[in-house]
């Protein structure tokens, strides 16, 4: 099971967009079972596959409560119409949730999220992940923390534009202090989204090649409007508009992360 972290310390990056259609593109055109983790308190992912809810169990519970992980993933993990993809989802408890792991110190606070998911893998049902995509928010808190003592595989979406640098070297400074617990945490790298062909991208592809410490994916997600139509239609790309060119970045982006030694 290979586990993988999509996080910016910066908002408006298309992490979440990012994070869905990676998952999508990794379970319905690769065929791979994907269980696709909501770890922002947002819960844009939950709702995007229309598994936002407060009745039920959410990654809150599973980072919190002290009962049989096996019984709690068992409720909180939801189908979607999707054979090959699962959506552990989040809400507004996550916020909770953060302040009640730093409280608890009874226990491990950092390596909560790893222990669900080996507990999770092969136990809950049939539908053993190949893959765990974790889409994280914009923060450093300890349910990001959680998933990046979880992760084998961390890969960054960067919008190029007057701020692309904000938050890059605290995120890489913050994950080489996490090797504590996570050694083979592995940065695989930045790709940048929202692409246009234009002096500002690409003065800014060659900036985040020389920077230190990140390497880049050679694939660019360029802009459409097809992204913003599809959380409307509540599809992801490949569904929505498969010949987009965006639709066509993520695949391509998926393929290049399976050369660069994402195979599970």
């Amino acid at each position: 099971m290979k586990v993988i972290c999509f996080i910016n310390v910066k908002g408006g990056v298309a992490k979440t967009t990012s994070t869905i259609n990676f998952a999508y593109t990794l379970a319905e055109k690769r065929g791979k079972r994907v269980l696709l983790v909501d770890n922002d308190k947002q819960g844009n992912t939950s709702k995007f596959f229309g598994v936002h809810d407060y009745e039920k169990p959410s990654i809150a519970d599973v980072l919190t409560e002290r009962g049989d992980l096996r019984d709690i993933l068992a409720e909180a993990v939801q189908r979607t119409k999707y054979n090959n993809l699962r959506v552990l989802p989040a809400n507004m408890n996550l916020l909770a949730a953060d302040r009640q792991i730093l409280i608890d110190a009874s226990r491990p606070q950092q390596t909560r999220l790893a222990k669900a998911l080996k507990n999770y893998d092969g136990v809950v049902d049939e539908h053993t992940p190949e893959y765990v995509i974790i889409d994280c928010a914009p923060d450093l808190n300890m349910s990001v923390v959680n998933a990046l003592v979880a992760a084998h595989d961390v890969l960054i979406p960067i919008k190029v534009d007057k701020f692309a640098f904000d938050g890059i070297d605290t995120l890489l400074e913050q994950i080489d202090e996490l090797r504590e617990f996570n050694p083979a945490l592995r940065v695989v790298g930045g790709f940048v989204t929202m692409y246009s062909k234009n002096n500002v991208n690409l003065q800014g592809i060659e900036a985040l090649n020389e920077k230190a410490g990140l390497s880049m994916f050679e694939t660019v997600i360029r802009s459409t409007v097809k992204v913003s139509e599809t959380t409307y239609a509540g599809l992801p790309l490949a569904a929505y508009a498969p010949k987009c060119t965006a639709a066509k970045d993520y695949d391509a982006l998926v393929n290049e992360y399976l050369q660069k030694g994402g195979a599970a």
